[in-house]
């Protein structure tokens, strides 16, 4: 134990500590040891009141005999820890956190562990022996599976290798101690490397985050057009939901569509005037990782699913199944897909203690979620963009009319709006979850989507569709935003929002025949 001390404090990020706290339990073997270990890095990154030190070499979710007992364990001398000021938050409050959900020191399940080995293993074989152009590794995963989690994870691990305050460990059997080896490590000194995010509410969610993780800077979190803008070129990107790149078409703003035109011209001289900003991204870059899940496609302007599809086809690809986030598993996640479906499930499912059904009454929908927000924490109501978005400039007027007088208004910032003060008094568009966890959602199906209970199809109402540029056709691009198209991305919006929850989802449907059908593979629950 004071060899392990004295390399601790021969490493200079640790020579200042003072005091060492000692864990003592006789019934402890090296599994338990390593759990609890990963345990309380998992909670310390999560806690305001420390600042883990640790590089990131592969905490694991290990599986072992009688682990429920010893965890119980684990919670026990939190809490003691917790008693004393080590904790400065309970265990709910950490978990509940943004630090704790993204944080690149989480434990990862073996099916992550897997894949950032195998994204690495490649990685280091393309610096070892580079080629001439982008090289490209896809990871695949269901919503809940983790692809955030292994991005922060990769760009951190990466941050590691480079670091001269994290050497080789003699003692330190993880799964990534290998790359810290000399004559490894070499490879991944002076990288430059950055992590790109689309979706601006996630991306401002993991600056945060990176700006209160040592070894991390909150100028590696990109958007697409930083990188088309900058001109450094990068060793490695990284690309969370990599599926809401955008194509060459017209952008929210006037200026943003000419600044494309720009990028691409300066880019690509004038041979490919309508390149996507996955072109930029792989321009700028030698390597490049790919977050994806196709299913969450929600634009015309989002990137095609069979771009994807073709880079899945042609370039090393790897997939997440392992469900992380909804306690309802992977075969909740599948059955949603498959109702929003033209292929239904033949039989309903019951996903206990997954909490999922219908809730008819809309003040019993706010009831609950309400609740549920007081009890857990992180729950909120969302709803598909079928209503107009007054109270953007009406701050007096609500947005969304629901039966029995319920009114409700639109989030009133797209920036963090789940912690937001007013989020439980509102609902969220698909632009404010995709990419969060919640303990609880109440999704509001609007009468955008509908079904058809003599043909025994789902379809959309474009009218009632609010979002203009989600259904506009891209003239630039010479694509024409069709029905069918239109109805892929709004069961994507609501297949996102029904499994944005981690205990359970409660669900109210306006349209009557939508109601009908859900109704078959859902319970009624108020």
């Amino acid at each position: 134990m004071v060899n392990r001390f004295q390399q601790h404090l021969d490493n200079p990020a640790k020579s200042e500590l003072q005091v060492a706290e000692v864990i003592v339990d006789a019934t402890f073997n090296k599994s338990v040891c390593l759990d609890l270990e990963s345990y309380l890095i998992n909670l310390s990154s999560g806690d305001d009141g420390n600042r883990t030190l640790n590089r990131n070499d592969g905490q694991v979710n290990r599986n072992y005999y009688n682990r429920s007992f010893y965890q119980a364990r684990f919670h026990e001398i939190f809490e003691d820890l917790h008693a004393r000021g080590i904790f400065t938050k309970s265990r709910t409050e950490i978990e509940n956190s943004e630090m704790f959900k993204y944080s690149p020191f989480k434990a990862l399940n073996e099916d992550q562990l897997s894949v950032v080995s195998d994204v690495m293993d490649g990685l280091a074989d393309d610096l070892r022996h580079p080629v001439e152009g982008n090289q490209v590794a896809v990871v695949q995963g269901d919503p809940g599976t983790g692809k955030t989690i292994v991005a922060t994870f990769l760009v951190k691990l990466l941050a590691d290798l480079g670091s001269p305050m994290h050497g080789a460990d003699d003692d330190n059997d993880s799964m990534f101690s290998d790359f810290f080896a000399a004559g490894i490590r070499e490879l991944f000194r002076d990288l430059r490397t950055g992590l790109v995010v689309p979706m601006q509410d996630l991306r401002e969610t993991l600056t945060r985050v990176f700006r209160s993780t040592p070894g991390l800077s909150p100028d590696m979190v990109l958007s697409p057009r930083e990188v088309g803008l900058n001109d450094e070129r990068y060793d490695l990107l990284v690309v969370d939901e990599a599926h809401r790149l955008s194509q060459f078409g017209a952008q929210s703003i006037g200026t943003l569509t000419k600044e494309f035109r720009e990028i691409n011209e300066t880019l690509f001289h004038g041979e490919r005037p309508q390149a996507s900003q996955l072109d930029w991204i792989r321009a700028k870059s030698d390597n490049t990782v790919l977050m994806v899940d196709t299913s969450q496609t929600v634009k015309p302007i989002d990137l095609a699913s069979s771009v994807l599809t073709a880079l899945m086809d042609a370039e090393r690809t790897y997939i997440l199944h392992s469900q992380m986030r909804s306690i309802g598993g992977n075969d909740y996640i599948d059955y949603v897909k498959q109702v929003l479906s033209p292929a239904p499930p033949e039989a309903r499912m019951d996903f206990r203690p997954y909490t999922v059904g219908l809730v008819d009454d809309p003040r019993e929908l706010v009831r609950i979620i309400r609740e549920k927000d007081a009890a857990h924490g992180l729950s909120r109501l969302v709803a598909g963009y079928a209503w107009d978005w007054v109270s953007k400039k009406d701050k007096e007027a609500f947005d969304i009319h629901l039966a029995h007088d319920v009114n409700l208004r639109w989030n009133s910032t797209i920036r963090d709006w789940i912690n937001s003060p007013k989020s439980l008094e509102e609902a969220g568009s698909i632009h404010t979850v995709q990419g969060h966890d919640l303990n609880f959602t109440g999704v509001i199906f609007g009468p955008d989507l509908r079904y058809d209970l003599e043909n025994e199809r789902l379809y959309i109402s474009r009218d009632d569709y609010r979002d203009r540029t989600g259904k506009r056709n891209n003239a630039m691009a010479g694509r024409n935003t069709t029905d069918d198209m239109l109805l892929e991305f709004i069961t994507n919006i609501y297949y996102v929002m029904m499994t944005r929850g981690i205990h359970g989802t409660y669900i109210h449907v306006v349209d009557p025949g939508l109601r009908e059908y859900l109704g078959r593979y859902f319970p009624v629950m108020g």
